[in-house]
């Protein structure tokens, strides 16, 4: 159990087994991206044509079906995919719906994958937000008050001594992206309610699509209290990659993902985050969103993603490359704690970090000096990348809408009907 630093290979040898990246997001793109700078060949699957997997120059995307709702058929699929790479390929999922189905049809993919098979469970255990809370109160991670809540009953007995405000979020995202057309909250991971009327209202705009709920209180503090927690962890159990970023901005602002971070040392957090995943017996990829109560000064758990992450692009920058260690150790490597350089660096989601800026900007938290001095270099982009110019195109068309979206809407506004 001891990190004891150390050398790991640079690059693949001949003959180790390619790698398949289970999601086609950006974030699974990157992954495909780090793993073929280091000498492997690269796939990706993927449902939903409009990821940008099937624009990247980064390895090959095969359309498969969508896991929810056509599980029988997606592990057929992948079966299919295996024989057609060879060599029994590496699955490393890059998103929570290929974490759940990976631990669904762990034993009838382990024959021709390679993958964390003993911590498929957990990660998909972790991949919902109904057991995380408990686990990471369990043992020790310090968590905002939350319930689960199942009905109108249930809402207004949490509401009745709750601190407000409260999020209202579903056990899992992709719940409400089923949402119909126009609602809401589709597509939306979270909702946010500052008196007990405005919770129970929101619970009642969704509860007929989904009744099983999340509702928490907000933890305290400006969006530089939180922290990322980047890591890996063995087949043993033993650490074997880590670093901690600060959110410096979110998109949306508050209560979305990071659109800004650097890295940064807290011992605190740190602590916590390894306690916790050695003492659940964790193995493979862990991102922890962490915030620090402005009220009480505690760390506590905002989530926990166990899978490559979005901020989790920021790792191998600070020269903690968690998709090759944990490739490393998947193939029997021996793999040497690595932990972060200590170097200055922002990680940015250019697309996201433009659009948030007008919030900050309106609630007097962030100035055109402030914003422009925090692009100073070294910088490294989530979605910016000249040589992947197909999928760079998409970022930059984004921007532009952000732009110039607003003073066209003002000059030229939508006719109701």
């Amino acid at each position: 159990m001891n990190e004891v630093p150390g050398s790991n290979p640079e690059r693949a040898q001949p003959g180790w087994p390619p790698v398949v990246v289970a999601g086609g997001f950006q974030t699974g793109v990157l992954l495909m991206r780090n793993l073929l700078r280091r000498g492997l060949k690269v796939y990706c699957v993927e449902w939903l044509r409009a990821q940008p997997c099937f624009r990247s120059v980064y390895g090959t995307s095969f359309e498969c079906p969508n896991p929810d709702d056509k599980p029988a058929e997606w592990l057929e699929f992948m079966i299919g995919v295996s024989a057609r790479i060879g060599g029994k390929p590496v699955l490393i999922s890059s998103a929570d719906q290929f974490v759940t189905a990976i631990a669904r049809h762990a034993i009838a993919l382990e024959p021709h994958f390679q993958f964390c098979h003993g911590g498929a469970a957990l990660q998909a255990l972790l991949a919902t937000k109904e057991r995380q809370y408990d686990l990471a109160g369990e043992h020790g991670l310090p968590v905002p008050r939350t319930c689960f809540v199942t009905s109108a009953a249930d809402l207004a007995d949490f509401a009745s001594t709750a601190r407000f405000p409260c999020l209202l979020k579903p056990l899992h995202y992709r719940e409400w992206e089923r949402l119909p057309a126009g609602h809401a909250c589709r597509g939306a991971k979270l909702v946010l309610a500052h008196s007990a009327a405005e919770l129970a209202g929101k619970y009642q705009a969704v509860a007929g699509a989904t009744p099983r709920l999340v509702v928490q209180e907000v933890i305290e503090g400006p969006d530089t209290n939180k922290l990322v927690y980047l890591s890996c962890y063995g087949r043993d159990g033993r650490r074997i990659g880590a670093c901690m970023m600060r959110e410096l901005r979110t998109s949306p602002a508050y209560f979305g993902s990071a659109s800004m971070v650097e890295p940064v040392s807290d011992a605190e957090a740190d602590r916590l985050c390894d306690s916790f995943l050695r003492g659940i017996g964790y193995s493979g990829i862990c991102e922890i969103e962490l915030k620090r109560d402005a009220r009480d000064g505690r760390v506590k758990m905002i989530e926990a993603n166990p899978r490559y992450s979005g901020t989790g692009d920021a790792a191998p920058y600070a020269g903690v490359d968690i998709g090759w260690l944990h490739y490393l150790d998947v193939i029997g490597q021996p793999v040497a704690f690595v932990t972060g350089h200590g170097r200055h660096f922002r990680h940015i989601m250019l697309a996201a970090d433009i659009s948030t800026f007008r919030t900050y900007h309106r609630d007097g938290l962030l100035t055109w000096r402030q914003f422009i001095g925090s692009y100073r270099p070294p910088l490294a982009f989530f979605d910016f990348d000249l040589r992947d110019w197909r999928v760079t195109a998409g970022t930059v068309n984004a921007i532009i809408r952000t732009i110039v979206g607003p003073p066209i809407r003002k000059i030229f506004p939508r006719k109701r009907r």
